[in-house]
């Protein structure tokens, strides 16, 4: 019976082992990838012209695929061991899968209209909803699934601007459409930082109403308060905030292609090129096992606050980059 029970046991371990294994290969981060290079890639293979546009939906297209080829796949929705407790790279693909969302909704209502009362490309209507599905859905439908649809729908979308018959499909890079994107990507930031911030805990002055005294809000907010990430959700949010600024940076890159002359025309290009250079710098390589926590100047080591920094330079030089392209 002992021996019986030591098999067991035994076989518990291996299978524990196994586990480990697995969950540390599908918690490797996707590699960076080179936005033009890719672009001429898939043009080439899809027998397609590289037209203004086609870079920044071939990214989009990656991204989003990358989603879903990674190692071990899409991860968030698992429901089977090793995946369904693994917590870090289901928090990097939901940060992705954010900037993936705005991305998708600004090239459905701004990249693609010629102006507000213009009709809504119809592939993209149909791409963009398919993103919003909850990133935890795994029955049907599934994540997964969804996503897929969505991103097809973006290479019909991709094949139509690229098609000089294609009259009706289009893609312009004019200075107000990026900036209204641009300004989505402020807010996540904006968001990513004060919750990476707030891994020590911080006592915060209320400034929602501040700029105007007869400004109004639904109900009553103490003047401060303190706010804090919880301790289990820290690491959560560096690898969410790892996701953002990975998907983000190719991105930027891409708009800093297909964008090339209305970034030339504001003085602007090296604006963007600061931001993708603090984007690079969050993606070093977290050489520690473990994700810390320490007080500010302390003993030991905080990444959040270390991201946290990256992040507020890149959103402080996108508000500045923002502003530029407001101008006459």
């Amino acid at each position: 019976m002992s021996q019986h029970k030591g098999k067991i046991v035994g076989a518990l371990v291996v299978l524990l082992i196994i586990f480990y294994a697995i969950a540390v290969y599908w918690s490797t981060e996707p590699a960076r990838f080179n936005v033009v290079s890719n672009a001429k890639e898939q043009a080439a293979l899809k027998s397609e012209t590289m037209v203004t546009g086609y870079t920044t939906t071939s990214t989009l297209i990656t991204v989003a695929s990358t989603l879903l080829e990674k190692p071990g796949g899409y991860l968030s929705n698992d429901v089977m061991p090793p995946s369904v407790i693994m917590d870090d790279m289901p928090a990097w693909e939901y940060g992705a899968l954010e900037m993936v969302r705005d991305l998708a909704l600004s090239m459905r209502k701004d990249f693609s209209r010629s102006q507000s009362q213009s009709t809504e490309h119809e592939a993209l209507k149909k791409a963009q909803p398919q993103f919003n599905i909850s990133s935890e859905a795994w029955a049907w439908p599934s994540a997964e699934g969804e996503y897929q649809k969505g991103i097809d729908y973006l290479l019909v979308y991709r094949a139509q601007i690229a098609n000089q018959h294609e009259r009706d499909s289009q893609f312009y890079a004019r200075a107000d459409n990026l900036r209204s994107w641009l300004k989505e990507a402020e807010k996540r930031l904006g968001s990513l930082s004060q919750r990476l911030s707030a891994s020590v805990g911080q006592d915060k002055v209320n400034t929602d109403l501040a700029g105007n005294s007869s400004n109004k809000q639904a109900t009553y907010t103490p003047l401060q308060q303190q706010v804090r990430t919880s301790w289990w959700e820290i690491d959560d949010v560096f690898y969410e905030s790892r996701g953002a600024t990975w998907a983000l940076l190719h991105f930027l890159q891409a708009v800093e292609y297909d964008f090339a002359d209305v970034l030339e025309k504001k003085n602007a290009r090296v604006s963007l090129q600061q931001i993708i250079r603090e984007l690079e710098a969050t993606q070093e390589t977290v050489w520690s096992p473990i994700i810390l926590n320490g007080n500010g100047f302390g003993y030991v080591a905080n990444h959040s606050l270390v991201m946290a920094n990256y992040i507020s330079r890149a959103n402080a030089a996108l508000i500045e980059l923002s502003e530029l392209l407001a101008q006459g």
